[in-house]
This record gives structure tokens, sequence and C-alpha cells, in this order.
């Protein structure tokens, strides 16, 4: 039998010593829940009543084959130049208000809402490029966080944290997106008790009485991408009930009502299921996961407002998007499909694929329904807004049809930015080849991002949208020759 030396025994007395100590963050509390403060859509710059238009960005999750292709369509938006009616040029990256990231995506989303433009000079060296699984692994088998990794509380999430924390965000919290003055950023996780969603906003954070201003942009981005059994959830204390919050005027209608005015069924859900947070004394503790499980395309914070809008609208209720008149979402999908070959041999797959293609496929499925649903509301918004135009209508001044027909007076454009889109099948190939890991190679991280502007600039709706706003395209933004002719508005 191998005897150690009296040193390693004190050595590894001294880790567990200090593992011991070793305890994950405490979300601060709040005593009073302010609407007016924090970090929340209507504080920030860009909700505005003299601003007609609200672009948002959907980054889904997948890993950096999902970060780089978000980032792949910041850097379209940030080298395409428009021209407007007026003669004003601008970029269509100053132009998003809102940008929501899953899992892979969060980490673009979060990134640019800190960095702004300075995000372009080192988001590949610091993030895209790196082999950011294999420094996860590498710490995890180190026996220097092995006490760490043992102790209550602190599981491979929060390890993931601190890493992000070193080569990413150093040391940021929503409080220092808070100051700024970038889009509004929705990260989102998933309650694993319930499979609720939780989006980092203040507004949510006010339903369990806590400080989001004191998060560190790392945790949201670990809770987001926390893939169940890889790693760990991200727990966060839950002190609902203690700050006298009280949902804001407009939700009422929805928290309160057995029967909520239609169509804000899901969203209605949502804010019930977020509503349950409140109960700090049977829940003190709250467990996230990746947000993916509940909403891998970051859009049901999207769909979930419309639907309000729409409900509201029908009650007379002003909504905080009274005056949006235009709303363009970018879904940025990057679901990959890759070939599995099963089906070519007698054997069935084993165990583990099974549970892995198992636990995708809802999801997958998911974000095909999300996107189409955000087509039904445009389409449906659309017609209803063409019959109130009509003369039909115009003669017809019942009340029951004036309120039947009553939808927002707001124009959706659902531009959709993902893989199916490639008309090049070699490249469509490629890219469904690419896995869902925090580690690729600097060639598909170029290939992903160059993707991204090809798909947007051959889009119908995008176009559809230069034409309706008046602009044009400056310069091609994938620098594969001169842009596509855009007609101007007539």
């Amino acid at each position: 039998m191998t005897r150690w030396p009296t040193q390693i025994w004190l050595v590894l007395a001294l880790l567990l010593l200090v593992g011991g100590c070793a305890s994950r963050p405490i979300n601060p509390p709040i005593t009073h829940a302010d609407p007016n403060t924090g970090y929340r859509f209507v504080t920030r710059p860009q909700y505005s009543t003299d601003k007609e238009s609200l672009v948002i960005l959907a980054f889904s999750g997948g890993g950096t084959r999902a970060a780089a292709f978000s980032y792949g369509v910041l850097e379209f938006l940030r080298n395409t130049k428009v021209v407007a009616p007026n003669g004003n040029e601008s970029r269509m990256l100053d132009y998003v208000g809102v940008i929501t990231g899953v899992s892979g995506g969060s980490f673009t989303a979060l990134a640019y809402g800190l960095y702004g433009d300075k995000l372009f000079d080192d988001y590949e060296q610091r993030f895209l490029k790196r082999d950011v699984q294999g420094e996860i692994t590498s710490r995890t088998l180190n026996p220097t966080y092995w006490p760490s990794l043992w102790s209550s509380g602190w599981g491979r999430s929060e390890l993931a944290a601190d890493l992000y924390d070193e080569i990413l965000f150093d040391g940021a919290t929503f409080g220092d997106l808070d100051r700024g003055k970038g889009p509004f950023i929705i990260a989102s996780a998933t309650d694993i008790s319930t499979g609720a969603r939780l989006p980092f906003t203040q507004t949510t954070f006010d339903v369990l009485c806590s400080d989001l201003n004191g998060i560190r942009l790392s945790r949201a981005a670990a809770a987001s991408s926390a893939v169940p059994v890889v790693l760990s959830p991200i727990t966060l204390n839950n002190y609902g009930g203690t700050c006298d919050y009280t949902a804001p005027a407009w939700l009422k209608p929805f928290v309160d009502s057995v029967d909520p005015p239609r169509p804000a069924a899901r969203a209605t859900r949502h804010l019930k299921e977020e509503a349950e947070f409140d109960d700090s004394v049977n829940r003190p503790y709250l467990h996230f996961v990746d947000g993916g499980v509940s909403d891998n395309l970051g859009m049901r914070s999207v769909l979930d407002s419309l639907e309000i809008m729409e409900a509201l609208q029908s009650i007379d209720q002003p909504t905080p998007l009274d005056h949006i008149r235009r709303i363009i979402v970018f879904v940025v999908n990057s679901l990959s499909t890759p070939k599995t070959g099963w089906d070519k041999s007698e054997s069935p797959p084993g165990t583990l694929q099974i549970l892995v293609k198992a636990a995708g496929v809802p999801i997958d499925h998911y974000s095909y329904e999300a996107t189409e649903l955000l087509r039904d509301k445009q389409a449906q918004w659309q017609s209803m807004r063409r019959i109130r135009e009509s003369h039909a209508f115009a003669a017809n001044k019942d009340t029951a049809v004036t309120k039947a027909l009553r939808t927002p007076d707001t124009t959706i454009y659902a531009i959709d930015v993902s893989f199916a889109q490639l008309t090049d099948k070699a490249e469509l190939d490629y890219l469904n080849e690419q896995p869902t890991s925090f580690s690729l190679s600097a060639e598909a991280v170029d290939r992903l991002r160059a993707a991204a502007g090809t798909i947007i600039m051959a889009s119908p709706e995008f176009r559809r949208l230069l034409q309706d706003v008046g602009g044009r395209i400056l310069a091609d933004p994938t620098h594969s020759g001169a842009a596509p002719p855009v007609p101007a508005a007539k």
C-alpha cells in the first residue's frame, strides 16, 4: 500500500478547509419595489414616446454556434447604413432597442449590452474562438477547485460563472447595464422546479424582492446556459412578499382577473407563474437551469408583449408600447439538424443518444412554432388593419364590430435568420454539423458570422422593411459585391 507524504495530506487538508468556506454569491434583497428604478424597459433610453420603431433581436441557444451566429447579426447591422427619406444616415444597429438571449445567445446579448461597439474589438479572441468548454473541464478536474465543488451551494455553474467573469465580463453587474446607454438586454433561465421562465429584469426581480443590479452578468449567463446534468443549477435567494410589491396597473387585468381578456392566454400563464415567485415562505430558494428548456429562441418575452398589447387594446387600456408603430423582430435561430444515420442500421441508437435526442426534439419543434406564432400575429394585425381601413368598415359604426376588429395600430416585421434560409446546400450542411458546445474551430466561427449577413441580405421581409421605411443600403455588409438595389418607398 502506497503511503502519501505528510506534506500531501496537509495540502489536501488545507484545500478542504478553504473549500469548506466556499459559498455561492447571494443576490441582495430590496425593502421596497419601485417600478421607476432599476434595470427595466421603461427606464431605458430606448423607451421614448417620440420613437415609433422598435427593433428586437432574439438570440437563440446553441453554445458557441449561437454566440457566433448572433454576433454575425450584430456585425451585419453595424455595417449596414441606411439613408432615411429626410437624408439622415445611420446604422441599423443604432435602432436596436431590445435584445433577448438564451443560453449561448445570452453571452453575445449581455456582452454587447455591456461593451457596445467595443465588443467588435476583441469578442472573437476573448470568447468565440476560445476553448471555453475545455477550460471549464480543466478547472473541474483541477484538485484546487475540488473543495469548492464539494461544498454545498457552489457547483459547476458557479465555477463556470467565475471563468466567464475572467475572460469576458470583468466582474460587471446589471447595475453596469442600468447605468449604460445600450439596448435593453433580456437573458432568461428556467426554474427547474416549475419550468417557469425567469427573465433577468428588475420587473421580474421585484417579485423576488431582490435587487437585480447587484447580480453579476456572468451568473445570469451561467444560469441561462446551465445545461441540466452537465452543469449544476444556479441558486437565487427568494425574498418574495417582503417589499410591498404590487403588479403594474397595466398588468392588473391579467393578474387579478379570473377570466382575463383574450388573446393573452400564454402571457397570462407566464404572469401567474411569475407571481408564484412571491412565496418566499415555501420557496426561499430558487434553482435555475438553461433558458432553452423553457424558450430556446428567447421569443416568449416578445410574444407575451404582443399578446398583452392586443388584449389591452381590446379593453381600451394603455400599455408601455402604445406609441410604437413598427416592431421589427430578427429571429436569430442557430438550430442545427445534423444527420444521424440511425435509419440506415437495423440496430437502434444507444440509451445516451436517445436521451440527448429526446431532450432536444421538443425544444427544436417549439423553436419552429415560436417563429410561426410571430408570423401569425403579423398576418392577423395586418388583416384587421385592412378591414378597419376599408369603406365597408368605415360605414359600419357598430360598437361590437369595432371592438371585435380592434388590434394595435402597429406593423410587425418578422425576419427569420436561420440556417434553413441558406440556398447554398454545402454551407447549410457544414453549419448543421456544428455541435452545441462552447468550443468551435476558428473556421466554423467565421462561417457562422458570414452566414448571418448572407441570410439577412436575401430575406424578403428585410427588403420589405427597407422599402416601407424609405431606406436603402449604402454598402454590402457581406462584402460579396455591390448591394442589391432596394426601391424607395412610394
